[in-house]
């Protein structure tokens, strides 16, 4: 039995976390279920898996625990014996401190929320060689690559991640500056959280898995590569020396790559899982990258060159632009330009302490929030 901890688990992650958990209740335990601010459903969980442990930021819940389970702290689950890995499916910057936490604390932790590892991936892969955990990714491209590397002696000559394009991919350039919120969140191919939606639909998300690949496996970043792949079938390739490639296919469920990092390193067959019908599939399709269309992506890029500090500041302005957006404060063609304006006025500290990768955190936020100047 392998006990997990849930972070976020009112989310579409968390969610669907819980859903394979379900699938194998005599192989996974729920020890903890902790939420920001769905009471309502945390408690749900609660009363149907009885974890040790809840945490809820936002207040009480709006009803009695059932026995055995008791309010907690993030630190007093992530410290329990018998947790075995953390699911980290937050949003955001707010999965950082959870994950050094579960490191320090000797648990294996499954990365849905990347933001952390693109603020502080050379913190986090070092915190976790010394504790001599797994980092197991989640997010479908590189959970395909990890799958791919499975079996290899040789390192990889390139990594190749696909991008859907997300749901403006056709829209013409000129209606951009007028696209709603309710537009941009009609991605095509996944059902995914709001801000992981909107990043799709930037190609912010995609710079943040290269970033997040280059730490995962140690790839310098000129051999990560980006192609569009409307289908979203094929998730990630993996080209090796003697120019073989590999990919992984499967239609776009996040269930798979969360049950492949739960169960790791089996494969149980899990029926509620749709299996991939190439014929009716009919055909995959791959184009080039348009950085024209996609500027977050280019920013993304140079934030990952630029490398100390900037990869944080990358991710908090992105998170507050996209807030912004959601909120209908912030034009859809103005998040990469207020992502721009913050990077710009930042004074990057290289090979940055935790302290200051948090301290980095709050100054781009606080920017971000800030009139721009005339």
């Amino acid at each position: 039995m392998k006990g997990i901890v849930v972070l976020g688990s009112t989310g579409s992650i968390g969610q669907q976390t819980l859903d394979v958990v379900r699938r194998f209740p005599e192989e996974l335990s729920v020890v903890g279920l902790s939420a920001w601010s769905n009471k309502g459903l945390l408690l749900k969980q609660a009363q149907e898996f009885r974890p040790a442990f809840v945490s809820c930021q936002d207040g009480p819940l709006p009803g009695p625990l059932p026995p055995g389970t008791q309010r907690a702290s993030l630190g007093e689950m992530l410290a329990d014996p018998r947790v075995d890995l953390a699911m980290v499916a937050t949003v955001g910057a707010a999965g950082l401190l959870p994950i050094m936490e579960a490191i320090r604390n000797g648990k294996s932790v499954a990365l849905a929320n990347k933001e952390p590892v693109v603020m502080a991936g050379d913190i986090i892969t070092a915190e976790a060689r010394r504790a001599g955990v797994q980092l197991l990714p989640v997010d479908s491209e590189p959970s395909a690559i990890w799958q791919c590397l499975q079996g290899e002696e040789r390192p990889p000559a390139r990594l190749i991640l696909t991008a859907s394009g997300g749901a403006l991919r056709e829209m013409p350039l000129e209606e951009l500056e007028k696209v709603t919120p309710e537009e941009a969140l009609k991605h095509p191919t996944w059902k995914m959280g709001k801000k992981i939606t909107i990043d799709s639909a930037t190609l912010m998300n995609k710079a943040f898995e290269v970033i997040e690949a280059h730490w995962l496996f140690g790839i310098p970043y000129a051999k990560i590569d980006v192609v569009i792949h409307p289908q979203s079938i094929v998730h990630s390739l993996v080209e090796f020396p003697d120019g073989s490639l590999k990919a992984q296919l499967s239609y776009p469920d996040m269930r798979l790559p969360i049950q492949y990092a739960l169960c790791y390193p089996r494969r149980p067959p899990n029926d509620g899982l749709p299996h991939l019908d190439l014929i009716r599939t009919a055909a995959l399709t791959f184009e080039p990258l348009d950085t024209g269309r996609y500027p977050c992506f280019t920013l993304g890029l140079e934030a990952a060159r630029l490398g100390g500090t900037y990869p944080t500041v990358l991710a908090a302005a992105d998170e507050v632009a996209v807030d912004l957006f959601l909120r209908r404060r912030l034009p859809f063609t103005d998040i990469p330009r207020l992502v721009e304006r913050v990077l710009s006025q930042h004074v990057p500290r290289q090979a940055p302490a935790l302290e200051d990768i948090l301290a980095a955190d709050t100054w781009a936020r606080n920017e971000a929030l800030a009139p721009a100047e005339v």
